[in-house]
């Protein structure tokens, strides 16, 4: 095979194209809401109890999908979940209520757990730490792309034919997906078209293999586990309201149609895919300039992304839609900038033949904390509105940046351990 220079960076392109399949088939469903609410008789309590499903097992599974990775490698591990959650996706067409939604919704949790542990595994793999943050902003951007191009994907092929039909088409895009990561993924020692530079790049920055990984006590138990599953867990619920209920609050709060949601609803995302890239360059950017370690860049950063997550705390004092969608469109941006640096962090502070797992139970934390505020907003939002509840999202995150900045001897101390 032709020798590829820089295909660290192809890599970081094919995981991209992985989460961008991965977000536009879990997006599908909110845009999808109004509709679904409609057709199938769904309250707004039961809608949170679907989106509920998807979380829970997503949640659940995230420590397993990380460890079943690690076990098995990331070649056989990333395809296999590929096929997985696009066959679950595809399966939403058979439901008639909102239970068997909510059932093909926790199939589908159960399978997209694997995407960010085996994402952020390959960058510890294939980078050197200082490119790191970078490397993670481009895949953390096939998150915001997916979900980016979801309402005008999906709103359009409802119009054409169903939701139903919406479903299998978003669903058959990961199948393509998960066969060109088995053709083309190997990991840096056992692929064919890297350079012998490139390889020596990669190895010089990379920390001694361990005997044996960590197991799942020892990294529960670890304060770095815990400096970085306190801010996620905070940080978390804001960009599963994003995904999950934009669409619908457009419609019942702001009174927009299935149209005007697909003209509008994408623009979050896209804020949202700039703020990860920019928290990407961010950290090596502060590092050079002001002369920050690396951990302390990466907690910068969370920082100024908790200051920027105040603008989606007004959403509820927005006079138009359009100025709500730029404060989500703020929020996005801000929440991107803070996802990236912290999975980041978990790849700097855990070694690559542990950090599936860790990443995934960091993961676990998140995902508990967004499940917990969908179903506070199920049970909420009719009767108090939304307003409180986005202002809530804004205090969680700044609550996070202070932990974190609390925890930074503690992930400094890892680093120089490593």
């Amino acid at each position: 095979m032709r020798r590829i220079p820089h295909l660290r960076w192809w890599i970081v392109g094919l995981i991209c194209l992985g989460t961008i399949a991965n977000y536009l088939a879990r997006n599908s469903l909110g845009v999808l809401a109004p509709e679904l609410k409609s057709t199938l008789s769904m309250t707004t309590q039961q809608y949170s109890y679907v989106v509920g499903a998807f979380q829970l097992a997503y949640t659940v599974a995230q420590p397993i999908a990380g460890a079943i990775v690690d076990r098995i490698g990331l070649r056989a591990g990333f395809a296999l979940f590929g096929v997985a959650w696009s066959a679950a996706n595809m399966l939403h067409a058979l439901a008639a209520g909102w239970l068997g939604l909510a059932f093909f919704r926790g199939l589908l949790g159960l399978a997209e757990a694997a995407a960010v542990p085996s994402g952020i595994k390959a960058i510890a793999e294939w980078f050197p730490a200082r490119q790191r943050s970078v490397a993670v902003g481009w895949f953390n951007a096939g998150t915001s792309l997916g979900a980016l191009i979801a309402p005008p994907i999906v709103v359009a092929v409802s119009l054409w034919a169903d939701w139903r039909v919406a479903f299998i088409v978003t669903g058959a895009v990961g199948f393509l997906w998960a066969a060109a990561w088995w053709a083309f993924y190997r990991s840096p020692a056992l692929h064919p078209a890297i350079t012998p530079d490139e390889l020596t790049l990669i190895e010089a920055d990379r920390p001694v293999v361990v005997e044996r990984r960590s197991s799942a006590r020892e990294i529960l138990s670890s304060g770095r586990f815990w400096a970085l599953a306190v801010p996620r867990f905070l940080a978390e619920p804001a960009w599963q309201t994003f995904s999950f209920w934009i669409p619908l609050y457009l419609a019942t709060e702001r009174g927009m149609d299935l149209k005007q949601i697909a003209l509008f609803a994408w623009l979050p995302f896209l804020a949202a895919d700039l703020g990860g890239v920019f928290g990407g360059y961010l950290s090596p950017l502060l590092m050079n300039r002001m002369k920050l370690s690396l951990i302390g860049s990466r907690v910068t950063g969370v920082a100024i992304g908790a200051a920027l997550m105040i603008a989606p705390g007004f959403i509820g004092l927005a006079g138009s839609p359009y100025l709500a969608i730029a404060l989500f469109s703020v929020g996005g941006f801000a929440h991107q900038m803070i996802s990236v640096l912290i999975n980041t962090l978990s790849a700097d502070v855990f070694t690559a033949e542990e950090i599936g797992t860790a990443n995934g139970f960091i993961g676990q934390a998140g995902w508990t904390g967004g499940l917990l505020f969908s179903l506070l907003i199920g049970q909420l939002a009719d009767v108090t509105g939304y307003a409180p509840l986005f202002a809530a999202l804004s205090l969680f995150d700044i609550v996070g940046a202070v932990v974190l900045i609390a925890c930074l001897p503690i992930l400094s101390r890892t680093k120089e351990v490593r």
